[in-house]
């Protein structure tokens, strides 16, 4: 794929404006209307001689508790003082600006450990340059993957985050209720195909509905909406991630498509009781109730059957996502990231410790309690011995090595801030509710769609026409 890259000056306009429009929270609707997350406990000072690591906490404790041990150990053999906490993980709580503050202060701590956008982080100017960290990985540990990670974390030919674990979204399926039906749920190819199975399968009687997304304002609603969009050839802005195209006949076809299951009693016998309220964690509580078939997410609710029904594990199939219009399938995991921040005291011992956490006797273990939820972001540390320990590890390589580029909500432009305030303005679920609460046609729907887009464009600072 052939992809017009941003230049710096326009990666800094989209960025720097997003910035601020993420700052002021009192003038956008929605999330950024109230106070932002705050951290857990207060941000550790940095200190020379002193190790301070903050780390996102795990699904799993286990694998929290495997990453802290190997820090201390690493510390203790360094002989050198640790000071290690966890912090608010989330992209819109205040760890951000916290860290902006402490590095305007000359304090900041030596290393994050984050799922949050390296972008935004670059755009405020509070991260270090970490590329000979990545390179000397990957003379380790082969390529970094999912392949977008290079357009996550790499701005300017430098990288800002050091890749550390890889985790992706895939589609969830009752392999014994399809079977049970006469349906191999590992066949399914195409969005109707998938839809079409989801109806076959429900049975309200026996408290089993098939098609178990909502688009209630959600990530997962966003995200459903959204790859339903990419997959009719339906795009946010043009390549250039300037210009808004979202009003496209591809963007109504497919949101005429999504609006018509929830619309047409034809599919009402697939749609479970209350899916027009849930948020992302009504299709985590019904799957595990075992009263949904299908449902698109991330591992957690693989890794809660695993830990707490082991009946439900076993009937689990992990499947990859409905193909494209055009056959392919497109699919977009992310990473966990290693940041050093801008004037770390220790930046050359965070960079020896990145590397230590690396090593397959420290990662591989995490790998293989962390129930899909962490997964190396490197290809050779996904060894025969970690993919021995799940069949469905092999489905997730699958998703991570797939050489297709994709971005996810930006594509066909690079990941930037502009596109993710979209679904922060939940954009896409609002136009949903648009068509389904019968206000709207989805021509009326996406056309309202598309110039709150553009305005989000336009207070970014980045005309539109």
């Amino acid at each position: 794929m052939s992809v017009k890259k941003m230049s710096r000056r326009d990666f800094l306009r989209t960025a720097g404006a997003s910035a601020a429009l993420l700052a002021a929270g009192a003038r956008i609707p929605g999330v950024f209307a109230q106070d932002p997350t705050a951290t857990p406990l207060p941000l550790p000072e940095g200190v020379e001689g002193r190790l301070t690591v903050i780390h996102r906490t795990e699904y799993f404790e286990i694998v929290q508790n495997m990453f802290r041990d190997s820090v201390v150990r690493f510390a203790d053999n360094k002989g050198v003082d640790l000071d290690i906490s966890t912090a608010n993980p989330e992209l819109f709580g205040d760890f951000i600006a916290k860290m902006v503050a402490a590095v305007q202060a000359g304090n900041p701590p030596d290393l994050s450990y984050n799922q949050l956008s390296i972008p935004l982080m670059y755009s405020q100017d509070i991260l270090e340059d970490v590329t000979d960290v990545v390179e000397e990985a990957i003379s380790r540990y082969g390529n970094v993957v999912p392949a977008i990670a290079e357009f996550n974390g790499k701005i300017d030919g430098r990288w800002w985050g050091v890749p550390f674990m890889s985790v992706t979204g895939a589609w969830f399926g009752r392999r014994d209720v399809f079977e049970a039906n006469g349906i191999d749920v590992y066949s399914l190819e195409t969005w109707d195909e998938h839809r079409d199975a989801a109806l076959a399968v429900s049975n309200p009687d026996n408290q089993m509905w098939g098609w178990g997304f909502t688009i209630n304002r959600s990530g997962d609603a966003h995200g459903l909406i959204d790859s339903v969009i990419k997959a009719y050839g339906g795009t946010i802005s043009d390549e250039t991630g300037l210009v808004v195209n979202f009003n496209s006949p591809e963007t109504v076809a497919a949101v005429a498509w999504l609006a018509d299951i929830y619309t047409n009693p034809m599919y009402a016998p697939m749609l479970p009781p209350g899916v027009a309220s849930w948020t992302d964690t009504g299709n985590n509580e019904a799957y595990l109730a075992g009263t949904i078939a299908l449902t698109l997410n991330q591992p957690s609710v693989y890794g809660a059957s695993k830990a707490n029904d082991p009946e439900l594990f076993a009937n689990t199939a992990v499947l990859r996502g409905p193909t494209w219009l055009d056959g392919r399938r497109m699919e977009a995991p992310q990473n966990g990231w290693f940041t050093i921040f801008k004037g770390a005291k220790n930046a050359d011992l965070a960079k020896e410790l990145i590397l230590n956490l690396l090593d397959p006797a420290n990662i591989t273990p995490m790998a293989e309690n962390g129930g899909g939820l962490f997964l190396p972001a490197y290809t050779d540390l996904w060894s025969e011995e970690l993919l021995a320990i799940d069949p469905n590890f092999s489905v997730f390589r699958d998703i991570m090595f797939n050489p297709e580029i994709y971005y996810g909500i930006s594509h066909p432009a690079l990941p930037s801030p502009l596109h993710d305030t979209v679904n922060a303005q939940a954009v896409m679920s609002q136009m949903m509710a648009n068509i389904v609460t019968g206000g709207m046609s989805p021509e009326e729907a996406v056309a309202d769609a598309h110039n709150r887009i553009a305005l989000i464009w336009e207070e970014g600072g980045v005309p539109q026409g």
